[in-house]
Order: structure tokens, then C-alpha cells, then sequence
């Protein structure tokens, strides 16, 4: 039976949406569920966006949110950033696409390899290509076939990783040897077979099955910190052993830092002090701007070329996205922006710890540098089976009790967590928790687990 409280806040999001209903019955006429990310639907139908600022995003229904999604972590900058905008407003000037390398690209090239301590680098566009192309640069350098991912790990929507994103219980197999289940139709079996599942924070289980493929094993890769799982933090020793195994049998450590590489002065990695072989990084990379680089130790990258591996794309280090990616490595994700930012995080995290106390509400907050997630479970979430004990419905009623009071307190849903920009203030905290302490009460009561949705 639905919860009421959760048929009340979507009924009150109707009310205050109605263009937004609009235009989503116009649009799905033409587009499948009318969005053009499944992560972007909402029931009943998405609101859409008219314009952001800062921290503020307007939608069509004229209703100014203070946002914590930041474009699900995109946006370290926050929205239109001047610096950002100053720098492809001169770029746009001399030219969007060249078809060639921008003289500016070296310089770029030599700053990311030295802030994240690697010997190489190749830009994408998206972090589905970088991911894409990172399984096959490790396949090509180590002349083997199989991939170790973890579940519940999500690595971009190509066929090679939706392998074990949100497995139902039923057909993922015993915790301690994940079946290596496909997402969805369309991918070949035979694809999913090339990907292995082990669970996160098990170094036992993952070592038993690395063991197994040993002499195909082509590469290990994780999120250092999964953050499709909301946020995991990796247990001491974890991400140590993987580094330790991947070099044992010889096959590449892949961290797909995606998300993870602009909230660290020096990502995860230097986070947590483990040098992986290859490093994917993207989002707020260029703020706003479509890129991601694979960053690679010495001797990898180098069989990449002409009959080689291959590795291409028309808009790879376009000048627009680079021009992006040097402001925001200027003037967005200093050391300093990100230590406040941080500071930030944590000061909000406190305060959702002391309202859900005082207002008896059961959950768990997780939270690291400029992220934190909310979980609404009566225990701690380490991996995907301890994740499906989230209250799911919970966790949608939390993110519409915000809209509907002009908070976007997260990215949707209770795999999802909020980003901190470096334009966040004391005073935007202030305000998140003062609209979270006037609806907590709604958030009382035991958690029930239902379903966690797939949504990729």
C-alpha cells in the first residue's frame, strides 16, 4: 500500500508543476519517457529547467531551487560559473571545433599528469567513453580478455559495465559471487560474461574470484568511492589489496574517478593514497563542459596509435571543453575551494545527523569531502546487498518534501548523493537545514524496504 505521505508530496509537486506537465506530454511524443537520460524521469513526469545560476536552478514553473544536485557532481563551480563563462565566451571567439589540437592542449596535458601523479593522458568526451576506452587500452596492453567490476558499481551506459549495476536479489547470485547479470535486453550475453562481479569492501571474496581468471584477467575496476550506491566509503586495507592483486596477476588497476577526480585535490587516489594503473576522469574535470580523460602510469598509453589500440573521436579536447577544463583547474577545484568546500559538507552532514536525532528519524548519513548521501536504513551500507536495505520510498519522499519546498537536497532517489560547490555558502547550509527541520517529522516511522529501480 502506498505510503500517503509520499501520494501527498507528489500530488503537491503536480500542483506546483504544471508546465512542467506540459511539456513532458509534448515531449515523450517524440522522446522515450521524455528525457533524454533515463536518470532524468521522474514519477509522475520530470520537471524541466529554465535557467541556473550560482547555486540557484529555475524551472519552467518559475520556482528557485537551491541546488544540491550540481548536475549529479558536473558542477564544482556551481551553475554559470563567470570564470567558466569568460572562458568559452573567448574561446567561442576563435573558433568551437577544429578537427586539430588547440595549442593550449599540451600545457592541459602536463597539469593533470602532474596534479594526479600519472605519465599520460587521452581526452574523451564522456565518462562512458572514457570508461569505454579504458577496457580497451587494458585489454590491448595485457593481451587478455576479462574485466573484475563490483556490484552495484556503475561505470557508464556502455554494454562492457552495465554488467551487476542493480541486480534484483533473486538473479544476482550469493553475495560472496555476484552473478555477473546483464542490465537489461541488448546486452549480449557473451559481453556480460567477459565482465566478473565481486562485492565491494570484500577482499576475500574478490581475491577468490580474481583467482578463478586469473590467466585472462585484464583488469580490476572500482570506484574508489562507489557513488552509485550513494556514498561507500572503502574499508582500510580495501582498495591497498586491490592494488596489491591487480599486480600480483599482472593485470591493470583501473579507478574510475569520473565522479571522484575533481572532489580531491589529487582525486581519490591521492585520497587514499593507492596509484592506480589507469584513472578515468570527468565530470566537474571542465565544469559544465562535456569531457574526460584517461590518465595512465608509464608504458600503457604508448600502444595506443595506427593499427594499434585504437583511440578516437571527433570532439576529443575540443578548445571549448579545454578552455573549460583550464578555468576550472585555475579558479574552481584550487586546494583551498575544495578544503572549504569540504568543510562545508561536513558542517551540513552534522546537522542532518543532529535533525533526524531530535526528530526520531531512522538513517544513516555518509558523507567525504564535498558529497554525503543519505541513507535511510537501520544499519550502515558497505556494499549492494547491504545498500538494498535502503528504504527506497523513504528516500523519494525526502527529495520530494525538498522540491516542494524549493530544495533539490540531492540527486534523485537513494542512490544518489549532494555535491557541495565551491560557490556553496554558510548560508545555503543554513538554509538546506532549515527546510530539512521543517519536514523530518514526515520521515518518522520503520523503514521498508522496497525495490531499488533500475534507472540507467
Amino acid at each position: 500500500m502506498p505510503d500517503p505521505r509520499l501520494t501527498a508530496a507528489m500530488a503537491e509537486y503536480q500542483r506546483r508543476t504544471p508546465h512542467s506537465a506540459a511539456l513532458w506530454e509534448r515531449a515523450r511524443e517524440h522522446t522515450p519517457l521524455g528525457v533524454h537520460s533515463n536518470y532524468r524521469f521522474l514519477e509522475p513526469y520530470p520537471f524541466y529547467v529554465r535557467r541556473a545560476e550560482g547555486v540557484h536552478l529555475w524551472d519552467v514553473d518559475d520556482h528557485d531551487y537551491l541546488d544540491f544536485n550540481m548536475g549529479f557532481g558536473g558542477l564544482a563551480s556551481g551553475h554559470a560559473h563567470p570564470r567558466i563563462r569568460e572562458a568559452i565566451e573567448r574561446q567561442l571567439q576563435d573558433g568551437m571545433l577544429y578537427g586539430y589540437e588547440w595549442e593550449g592542449t599540451p600545457a592541459l596535458t602536463e597539469r593533470l599528469c602532474r596534479r594526479f601523479g600519472m605519465s599520460k593522458i587521452r581526452f574523451s568526451t564522456t565518462g562512458l567513453e572514457g570508461t569505454h576506452h579504458a577496457l580497451r587500452i587494458a585489454r590491448g596492453h595485457t593481451k587478455k580478455r576479462t574485466i573484475i567490476k563490483f556490484e552495484g558499481g556503475y561505470h557508464g551506459s556502455h554494454d562492457g559495465l552495465l554488467v551487476g549495476v542493480k541486480p534484483r536479489p533473486e538473479v544476482a547470485g550469493p553475495s560472496h559471487r555476484p552473478e555477473s547479470v546483464p542490465s537489461g535486453p541488448g546486452i549480449l550475453s557473451e559481453v556480460a560474461s567477459a565482465t566478473r562481479v565481486a562485492p565491494f569492501n570484500d577482499l576475500a571474496s574478490t581475491e577468490r574470484i580474481a583467482r578463478e581468471v586469473k590467466d585472462d584477467l585484464a583488469a580490476i575496476i572500482v570506484e574508489p568511492i562507489p557513488m552509485n550506491m550513494g556514498l561507500i566509503l572503502p574499508e582500510p586495507g580495501f582498495l591497498e589489496g586491490l592494488r596489491e592483486l591487480a599486480t600480483r596477476l599482472d593485470a591493470l588497476l583501473i579507478f574510475d574517478e569520473v565522479k571522484t577526480g575533481a572532489k580531491y585535490p589529487h582525486g581519490a587516489a591521492g585520497r587514499f593514497g593507492v596509484r592506480p594503473d589507469l584513472m578515468v576522469l570527468g565530470k566537474s574535470i571542465a565544469c559544465g563542459a562535456p569531457l574526460s580523460a584517461i590518465a595512465a602510469g608509464n608504458g600503457i598509453l604508448e600502444g595506443i596509435g595506427p593499427r594499434k589500440i585504437p583511440h578516437a573521436g571527433t570532439f576529443n579536447s575540443n578548445p571549448i571543453s579545454m578552455a573549460c577544463c583550464r578555468a576550472t583547474l585555475d579558479h574552481v577545484i584550487t586546494d583551498e575551494n575544495l578544503a572549504r568546500a569540504a568543510h562545508l559538507c561536513a558542517r551540513l552532514a552534522k546537522g542532518y545527523t543532529e535533525i533526524f536525532r531530535d526528530a526520531k528519524v531512522v538513517g544513516h548519513i555518509s558523507s567525504d569531502g564535498p558529497s554525503g548521501t543519505v541513507y535511510f536504513s537501520d544499519h550502515p551500507v558497505r556494499d549492494w546487498r547491504s545498500f538494498l536495505t535502503v528504504d527506497g520510498d523513504r528516500s523519494i519522499l525526502y527529495y520530494y518534501l525538498g522540491l516542494n519546498r524549493d530544495l533539490i537536497p540531492s540527486g534523485t532517489g537513494a542512490d544518489e548523493q549532494w555535491t557541495i560547490s565551491v560557490v556553496h555558502t554558510p548560508a545555503d547550509i543554513d538554509r538546506h537545514l532549515e527546510i530539512l527541520a521543517g519536514f523530518a517529522h514526515e520521515l518518522t516511522g520503520a523503514p521498508v524496504v522496497g525495490e531499488i529501480e533500475e534507472s540507467v
